[in-house]
């Protein structure tokens, strides 16, 4: 449920990744190859991206499925950026179809998308969550997702300190001592870009810049699976991408 996609490099248009690519996220939303439940992403989808100048990323949400939005495909080819999350979305059983429910989420500079489901979110699950967050997060909550609520779970950690790789691992062994979940995350904020694999398909790229998606793009042999289980941070050095990959627990 759900695919997903987080760039960062030298800056491509838009369109390039999310429509133009010959399996394109837009492609992905619409018939995906890899995707365990679900035959399609038609709730609707999202995007973020880091404009220079800017302290906040921009974002386009909507609930027309992806391949449809041509509202937004066509300017996207003149759109460009450095870094982006895009999303498209397979809602969770029980879950209003609003934008508010959309990925990427954005705070100040960071953007965050879920690719998973937390079982019994909807039930107590996601009751015992949100008494966990702060009481500012928890007031500015806005819709019903559980992607939101994990989102200002991990900005919780951060601001405690935690580095967004360590947030990420213990937001992921905290849902896990409530219920079962899936949880394949992207976390960026402009320079980095951060991500988990835990039981949902995910490759990444890193010859020119860093890409991490759902499925490849295309039938180059640069794309490798991400180990299950792990968690990657990425960043651009002065040679090139530089990438760790270690156990996500």
């Amino acid at each position: 449920m759900c695919r997903h996609l987080a760039y960062l490099g030298s800056p491509v248009a838009l369109h390039d990744l999310t429509f133009g690519a010959a399996h394109s996220l837009a492609d992905q939303a619409r018939d995906p190859t890899m995707q365990e439940w679900g035959d399609t992403n038609p709730d609707g989808w999202g995007i973020g991206w880091y404009v220079e100048g800017h302290e906040a990323p921009s974002l386009h949400l909507t609930t027309t499925p992806m391949w449809d939005d041509l509202a937004f495909a066509e300017p996207a080819c003149d759109l460009r950026a450095h870094s982006f999350i895009a999303a498209a979305r397979l809602a969770s059983p029980g879950s209003i179809i609003a934008t508010s429910g959309n990925a990427p989420f954005r705070e100040g500079r960071w953007l965050f998308s879920l690719n998973g489901i937390v079982h019994g979110f909807h039930e107590e699950v996601g009751h015992m969550l949100r008494e966990q967050l702060s009481d500012a997060r928890r007031a500015r909550l806005q819709g019903d997702a559980d992607t939101e609520v994990l989102f200002a779970l991990v900005l919780d950690r951060i601001d405690a300190g935690a580095s967004p790789t360590s947030a990420l691992r213990t937001l992921t062994a905290d849902v896990r001592a409530l219920t079962s979940a899936h949880m394949n995350f992207l976390l960026a904020d402009g320079d980095r870009v951060f991500a988990t694999r835990s039981g949902r398909s995910l490759f990444l790229r890193c010859d020119t810049g860093v890409t991490i998606v759902s499925e490849p793009l295309d039938d180059d042999s640069g794309w490798h699976p991400v180990p299950d289980e792990s968690v990657i941070a990425g960043h651009l050095g002065p040679d090139g991408p530089v990438i760790t990959v270690e156990d996500l627990l």
